[in-house]
Formats: structure tokens, sequence, C-alpha cells
């Protein structure tokens, strides 16, 4: 397998799909890249020459932040709204959507697990946290020790 700038790419892919393994390179970004090295875009990873690999790394370091440089910045910028107690920032910090999606349903990648609050739908469990909550009243010195 190439490797650029620390990626292993697919060998048997095309060299335009190959580049977009790497973090911050999309479809536009891997046809420049091709373009600029004047690499035939019909042939796959496995056939670049050591030429071509140094070609694409050498543009890739002068004119594109990708990789950890990218996942950096980005990492600095979410640190940056957070510090300013932004909107942005405290949605970030609150792991709720950002850019306005609604909340009320939905939302569950940012949100995790739906987890019920208050109501127990299994009678067996209703049974054992009635009896839980009769056992916590009856003895309330038990209530004082844990606190």
């Amino acid at each position: 397998m190439p490797r650029i700038l620390g990626v292993d790419i697919p060998m048997n892919k095309r060299v335009k799909y190959a580049l977009q393994t790497i973090y911050g390179i999309g479809p536009a970004i891997a046809e420049e890249i091709v373009a600029k090295a004047n690499i035939n875009p019909e042939i796959k990873a496995s056939q670049l020459t050591d030429e071509n690999i140094s070609a694409i790394t050498t543009l890739l370091q002068n004119d594109y932040t990708v990789e950890g440089d990218l996942r950096r910045e980005i990492l600095i910028n979410i640190r940056r709204l957070q510090s300013i107690n932004s909107y942005r920032g405290i949605r970030h910090k609150k792991g709720l959507p950002v850019r306005g999606q609604r909340t009320r349903t939905n939302a569950r990648t940012r949100k995790g697990k739906k987890v019920t609050v208050g109501a127990i739908r299994d009678k067996t469990q209703r049974r054992v946290a009635a009896s839980a909550d009769k056992a916590g009243a009856a003895d309330p010195a038990a209530k004082a020790a844990k606190k």
C-alpha cells in the first residue's frame, strides 16, 4: 500500500478515490491534486511511482491542511467557542446539536440512547421500585445515615 502523510491508501482503487481516504480530502480536492501533480486519473494507486507519491505528498504539505493538523485546528476552534461561552460552544459542551436542529424528537446521534425518566413500564420492575420506596419511607433514620 502506498503511504501518504502516514495514511495507507488502498491499492485497488483509482488515485482520485484512494486519496479521499485521507482526512480532509474530498472529491474536488482529490481531482485538483491529481491535476496539479500531472497524474493520469485513470491509474490505480498500486501503479503510482515513487515520484508521483512524492509529488502528491509535497502538494498536500504545502497547499492543504489535512489529517492531524486539520483535526487539531477543528478541536482548537471548538475549544475557543466553549471558552467564550458562545451558544455553539455551550451546545458542544452539552453534546446537543449545534446547527439549529430540533431536539424534541430525533437528535439521537448527539444525545445518545433514549433514557426514559419517571415511567417504569415493566410490572416487575415497578413492584421492585415501589418496595424500595416503601422500605426507604419506613426507615427515616436510614435516609439520614445515607446523607
